[in-house]
C-alpha cells in the first residue's frame, strides 16, 4: 500500500507543477505594445518541408534579450502579436539544426517574412547527445511520442520493455498489449505492418532489441488516411536511421540473465544514393509457472475438480536484419526499396501435473512432460516513389507504394504421459505429437495525393488494395502403448485450412480553417472486404464480402495562451479478425483444456469520440483527454464445458456489445535543468453486454506510470521508472494487474561516442503472479501465472562517423486493418 500511495504522489508531481506554472503571473514583455502583427513560415532547407514546433524568438536591434516568441505549428508558421512598429531580430532554431539570424522590419500593418529556411547544421555522432534535448515525451493534436532513445532504462531490453513505459499503453501479465483498455490495436514498424508481428505478438515484440528504437508513436484517433482498423488506435514503432550525407553505424551489446544480445548498424549517403542497413540477434530466458483449479458443474448436480500445475524454462533465439537503399535524383523525386527479415527459434520444455476427479468414467491422473518448439520466418520487401512540388507548392505530394510480407511458421510439440507423479521414468503410458505449419502472404498497392488550397486549406486523397493469403496445416498422431505398436493419425484432429481476404479502400479528407484559430478535418473511407475459407476434404467452404462506410471528423481549436489546443474528434472504425482468430486448428496439450479459433468470424464495427486538450511550455507541458468507445458486434474470447469429455472449450465469437468510458492526463516537468519528470495517469470504465450469452461484465480500471531521468554532470545520467494496472475484465473473466519499476546508470566514454549502462528491472522479488477468474455458469476457473521478472543487465553501445546535411521525409504504407491475436487461445496460424 505504501508503494502504491508513493507512486500515485509521484504521478501528480507534473501535473501539480504544470497548474502552478498555468496560475502564476505571466513575466512582462519588454516589448513595446503595439497592434502590429508579424508572420511567416520555417521550412526545412534540403526537403522544403515544414519543420514542425521550431522555436521563433524576437530579438531587438541591438542585445540578447528576447522580446517575445512562439512555436511554430504542424505547417511551419508562426505569429506574433501586439509589436510596435519598429526593427527587430528574427531568431530561428530547432534541434538538429543551425541557428538562423533574420533582420526585420516591422510597419503598423504588421509584416509577412514569407518562408524563411534552416539548414541541418553537421554533427559528429560523438554529437549525437544533441538529441538529447527532446523531451522523453511530445505531445502533438493528434498523438503522444514517446522518445525511446531519450530513456537510457531502455537500453539492452526489447521493445516489449518500451511499450511498458510508453504513455496510455499497457502490457498485462503475459505480455499483450493494451491501449486505453481495450487490446484492439494494429501495431506498425516504421508505419508499415511487418510480418514479423503477424503471428504471436506477445513473443514478437520481445524480438526488437530497444537499442535500434527511437520512438513510440500513439495514435488514439486515427484519420481517414489510417486503415480503418484498430478501434484502439495505432501504435507505431519507429526504428532508428538516418538519411544525412556521410557515414554513420553503431554496435552494441549487452548481457544479463533474461536476455542478451548484440545489434549493429551502418549508414550511408553520398550524394543522390544512401543505405540504411541494421543487424541483430539474441537469447532470451522467460520461465514461469502456472496453476489451474476448476471447478465443474454437471446437469445432474455432481461436481468435478480439476487441478494442473505446470513448470516451463521458457527460452528462444534469432536475428533480425534490414536493408533500405535510397534513391533521391532531385529535390522533388525520391525512391525507396528495403527489405527486412527474421528468424525466430524457441523452446520450452514443460512439466505438466494433472488430476481431474468427479466422473468417474473420465477420471484422471497423470503427469506430462512436454517439449514445445517453435520456429518462424518472416520478411518484408518495400518499394516506394514519392513526388513533391518544389517551394511554391511545399505541402503539395503524391506517392505511390508497394509491399509484400510473407511469415512461415512452423510450431510443434510432443508429449509423453506418465501413469503417476511417482513414477516418472517408468513406462510411458500414452505419447502424442502434433505439427502446425501456417503461412501468411500479403501484398499491398497503396497511392496517395495532398493537393493544398491557399495556405491553410489541403485535400487528401487515395487508395490502396490488400489481398491476403493464409493456410494452416495441422497434424496430431497419438501413440496409445498398451494397445498401438506405433503413432496413428488422428483425422479429427488433423485438417487444412486456407484463407483468403480482399481490401479495397478509398479516401478522401478535407483541411481547412476557419480563421486563425480554428482547423477541422472531415474524411470519409470507403472499404470493401470480400473473404473465402475452406478447410480441406471437407463441404465447409464460406464466403462473405461487406461494404463499409467509415467518417471521420476533427476540430482544433487554438485557445488564448500560446501552445494551447482544444481538439474533438469522431471516428468510426472495423475490426476484422486476423488468422489467430480464424485458425480452427485445436490445441490440446491437455484433454481436460483446449483452445481453437472460429473461422466463421464476422467484422466488428466502434464508433469513437474524444475531447483532447494539450498545453506545452518550456518547462512543462499537459495532455489531457476523454474518450467514449462504443463497438457493436465484438469480437470475444468465451469458454465452455464440454460434459461428456470433461473439458473446457475456448474459442471466439461476436458475442457482446462493448462500451468504455476513459479520461488520460499525461504531465511532465523540468524542476531544474537537468531533471525531467514525466508521468502518467489513465482510468477507464468498460461494460461488455452479451445477449447470447445472457451476461454482463463491468469493471473501473486504473493505470500509472513515472519516468524520472537526472543528469549528473557531463558523462552520467540516472533513471528511474514504476508503475502499476489494476487488471480488467473480459466478458467471462476478471484479471489482476500489477506494479513494475526499473533503474539504470548510464556513463558515457570515450568522448561521447560510446556509452555504458547498467539496469535493474523489477529487482525487489524474483517474479511476479497474476491471477484470473472465470465464471459461467458451468464451471468456475481460479488461473494463476507466475512469471520470473527480476532482471539485471549491463549494455554497452559505440557510435561511429560523421553526418551532415537535411533529412528527407519519406512516404511508408500503414496497414493497420485487422484485429491482432495477442498470445492468449489455442491459435497456430500466421
Amino acid at each position: 500500500m505504501k508503494q502504491f500511495v508513493t507512486l500515485v504522489l509521484l504521478a501528480m508531481l507534473p501535473v501539480c507543477a504544470i497548474q502552478a506554472q498555468s496560475t502564476s503571473p505571466a513575466p512582462s514583455s519588454t516589448t513595446a505594445t503595439g497592434t502590429a502583427r508579424l508572420t511567416g513560415r520555417v521550412l526545412d532547407a534540403a526537403t522544403q518541408k515544414p519543420i514542425e514546433y521550431a522555436t521563433v524568438a524576437l530579438l531587438p536591434a541591438t542585445g540578447t534579450a528576447p522580446l517575445t516568441g512562439a512555436t511554430c505549428d504542424e505547417q511551419g508558421r508562426f505569429e506574433l502579436k501586439s509589436l510596435a512598429a519598429g526593427t527587430y531580430r528574427l531568431q530561428l532554431s530547432f534541434v538538429g539544426y543551425a541557428t538562423r539570424l533574420e533582420s526585420v522590419t516591422v510597419t503598423d500593418a504588421g509584416a509577412d517574412v514569407g518562408s524563411l529556411t534552416l539548414t541541418a547544421s553537421a554533427q559528429n555522432l560523438a554529437g549525437v547527445t544533441v538529441t538529447g534535448e527532446k523531451p522523453m515525451v511530445e505531445t502533438k493534436p493528434d498523438r503522444l511520442i514517446y522518445n525511446a532513445e531519450q530513456d537510457a532504462s531502455n537500453t539492452g531490453g526489447n521493445a516489449a520493455d518500451v511499450l511498458r513505459k510508453t504513455p496510455l499503453v499497457n502490457l498485462d501479465g503475459e505480455g499483450n498489449v493494451q491501449l486505453r483498455g481495450t487490446s484492439n490495436v494494429r501495431i506498425l514498424i516504421n508505419n508499415k505492418p511487418s510480418a514479423l508481428l503477424s503471428g504471436n505478438l506477445a513473443e514478437a515484440l520481445k524480438q526488437i532489441p530497444a537499442d535500434q528504437i527511437k520512438a513510440i508513436e500513439v495514435v488514439t484517433a486515427p484519420s481517414a488516411k489510417y486503415d480503418a482498423e484498430g478501434s484502439g488506435g495505432v501504435i507505431n514503432i519507429v526504428l532508428k536511421k538516418n538519411s544525412l550525407q556521410g557515414m554513420s553505424g553503431s554496435v552494441g551489446a549487452n548481457a544479463g540473465n533474461r536476455n542478451q544480445g548484440i545489434n549493429t548498424s551502418l549508414n550511408a549517403k553520398r550524394g543522390k544514393l544512401g543505405l540504411n542497413t541494421k543487424l541483430s540477434s539474441f537469447r532470451s530466458l522467460y520461465p514461469f509457472k502456472s496453476s489451474t483449479i476448476r471447478t465443474n458443474y454437471a446437469a445432474d448436480g455432481s461436481t468435478g475438480l480439476l487441478t494442473e500445475r505446470t513448470t516451463s524454462r521458457n527460452q528462444g533465439q534469432g536475428g533480425y536484419g534490414q536493408v533500405e537503399i535510397t534513391y533521391d535524383p532531385s529535390p522533388l523525386h525520391s525512391f525507396t526499396l528495403s527489405g527486412n527479415g527474421n528468424l525466430y527459434n524457441s523452446s520450452a520444455p514443460q512439466q505438466l501435473f494433472n488430476q481431474y476427479l468427479g466422473q468417474s468414467a473420465l477420471d484422471t491422473l497423470y503427469t506430462r512432460d512436454i517439449n514445445r518448439q517453435d520456429e518462424s520466418r518472416n520478411f518484408d520487401l518495400n518499394a516506394g516513389y514519392t513526388r513533391t512540388f518544389g517551394e511554391k507548392q511545399p505541402r503539395r505530394e503524391w506517392s505511390v507504394l508497394a509491399q509484400h510480407t510473407s511469415n512461415r511458421s512452423h510450431e510443434q510439440y510432443r508429449l509423453d504421459q506418465f501413469p503417476s507423479p511417482e513414477v516418472r521414468g517408468a513406462a510411458i503410458e500414452y505419447q502424442e505429437a502434433s505439427l502446425n505449419l501456417a503461412r501468411n502472404l500479403e501484398t499491398t498497392f497503396q497511392t496517395d495525393y495532398t493537393l493544398p488550397f491557399g495556405e491553410k486549406n489541403t485535400l487528401e486523397t487515395g487508395a490502396k488494395h490488400i489481398r491476403r493469403q493464409v493456410s494452416s496445416d495441422y497434424t496430431v498422431d497419438t501413440l496409445l502403448t498398451s494397445v498401438q505398436p506405433d503413432f496413428v493419425r488422428s483425422a479429427l484432429r488433423s485438417n487444412r485450412f486456407d484463407y483468403s481476404q480482399n481490401v479495397l479502400a478509398a479516401y478522401g479528407t478535407y483541411n481547412f480553417a476557419l480563421g486563425k484559430k480554428n482547423a477541422f478535418s472531415l474524411g470519409t473511407r470507403l472499404e470493401r472486404t470480400a473473404i473465402a475459407g475452406e478447410f480441406q476434404g471437407e463441404a465447409g467452404r464460406f464466403e462473405n464480402d461487406y461494404l463499409n462506410v467509415l467518417p471521420n471528423l476533427s476540430a482544433t481549436r487554438t485557445l488564448k495562451k500560446e501552445g494551447q489546443t482544444l481538439r474533438l474528434s469522431y471516428s468510426r472504425r472495423i475490426q476484422r479478425p486476423q488468422i489467430y482468430f480464424l485458425n480452427p486448428y485445436i490445441n490440446q496439450v491437455t484433454p481436460n483444456s483446449v483452445n481453437f479459433g472460429n473461422p466463421e468470424l464476422r467484422p466488428e464495427l466502434a464508433d469513437l469520440v474524444e475531447l483532447t486538450y494539450g498545453t506545452f511550455g518550456e518547462k512543462t507541458s499537459l495532455n489531457a483527454s476523454g474518450f467514449v468507445r462504443h463497438t457493436g458486434n465484438s469480437i470475444e474470447r468465451f469458454s465452455s464445458f464440454n460434459e461428456a469429455l470433461a473439458r473446457n472449450e475456448t474459442t471466439y465469437g461476436n458475442l457482446a456489445t462493448v462500451n468504455i468510458y476513459g479520461i488520460n492526463l499525461y504531465g511532465s516537468w523540468k524542476p531544474i535543468k537537468n531533471w525531467d519528470l514525466s508521468s502518467n495517469l489513465s482510468g477507464d470504465y468498460t461494460r461488455l453486454r452479451s445477449p447470447i450469452l445472457d451476461r454482463v461484465a463491468s469493471r473501473a480500471s486504473v493505470y500509472m506510470n513515472v519516468n524520472s531521468s537526472l543528469k549528473l554532470g557531463k558523462t552520467y545520467t540516472a533513471q528511474g521508472y514504476g508503475g502499476f494496472w489494476t487488471g480488467g475484465v473480459q466478458l467471462q473473466t476478471r484479471y489482476s494487474g500489477g506494479v513494475y519499476y526499473g533503474l539504470s546508470l548510464k556513463k558515457l566514454l570515450l568522448k561521447e561516442k560510446a556509452d555504458l549502462t547498467l539496469g535493474a528491472n523489477n529487482f525487489l522479488a524474483p517474479g511476479r503472479e497474476f491471477t484470473s477468474t472465470t465464471i459461467t455458469p458451468q464451471f468456475r476457473n481460479e488461473g494463476s501465472f507466475y512469471s520470473y521478472q527480476r532482471n539485471v543487465r549491463l549494455s554497452f553501445n559505440y557510435r561511429f562517423g560523421k553526418l551532415e546535411g537535411g533529412q528527407r521525409q519519406r512516404k511508408t504504407i500503414r496497414n493497420d486493418d485487422s484485429k491482432g491475436g495477442g498470445s492468449g487461445g489455442g491459435q497456430q496460424g500466421g
